[in-house]
């Protein structure tokens, strides 16, 4: 039986080197094999080839990145020191529309979970942990365990996908991001939420296909936690039902 192609969309990085990069993490990559999916990287070229990427794929995983969306794409100024990928915004903002109304299986991760939001007409916070009575989400100093380590619990939304899933109501997780939902666009509904209210799960409520956005990292050492196992059976099996679809007609 063939597999199901999913594809990635890259980020577009300077190197020390001076010369520009389209980067995956490995991490994703091997996530997606664990789905059942051969993975496709789809360089930051704008929407220019969208009609055909989606042509050619049987989902999307939208990646994190150490990178944040432009904040004049939901209406706010830039902050100093920012760290922004105008070119995978361009890619990605509009494929994640594209897609999502063509049918075809989405799971936005981390950077990518904001990028949904963004993408139909939502708002961030850029700076959570300056704001009253948040928690502070950023990663902890120390090893990449540590980092990647349980950071806080999230309840999940009793009658959600995701609780669907999951099978249960709570959930630890972990937390590597400074930035999240402030305003979450028309359409889109909460799948769970952080100690502080922070909307932490979404997905395109009226979507034509499987869709959902978290987030935390779930791709990180995935085959061992329950919750990312689920995660990305459900994405891999719609991922799967897209391509036979797509290929038998």
């Amino acid at each position: 039986m063939s597999l199901p192609t999913i594809g990635i969309p890259c980020c577009r990085w300077k190197l020390e080197s001076g010369h520009f990069y389209h980067l995956v993490g490995e991490k994703y990559i091997a996530a997606v094999v664990g789905a059942g999916g051969l993975p496709l990287l789809i360089p930051a070229l704008g929407a220019i080839h969208s009609e055909h990427i989606l042509a050619q794929v049987d989902g999307l995983l939208f990646t994190g990145s150490q990178s944040n969306i432009e904040p004049h794409h939901y209406g706010s100024p830039t902050l100093p020191d920012d760290f922004n990928d105008a070119e995978r915004d361009a890619t990605t903002l509009p494929l994640m529309r594209a897609a999502i109304a063509a049918g075809i299986p989405v799971l936005g991760l981390c950077r990518g979970a904001q990028e949904m939001n963004v993408a139909f007409g939502g708002t961030l916070h850029q700076q959570i942990q300056t704001l009253p009575n948040m928690l502070d989400h950023r990663e902890p100093e120390g090893d990449i365990a540590k980092m990647y380590g349980p950071a806080h619990e999230i309840t999940l939304n009793p009658d959600g996908l995701l609780r669907q899933l999951y099978g249960q109501d709570r959930a630890w997780v972990n937390s590597l991001h400074q930035q999240g939902v402030n305003q979450l666009a028309t359409g889109l509904i909460s799948e769970a939420t952080a100690p502080d209210g922070l909307i932490e799960a979404f997905r395109v409520a009226d979507a034509p296909a499987f869709n959902l956005a978290v987030q935390w990292h779930p791709e990180w050492q995935f085959q061992d936690n329950p919750l990312s196992i689920a995660i990305f059976n459900a994405f891999g099996a719609a991922c799967l039902a897209h391509h036979q679809q797509r290929t038998q007609g």
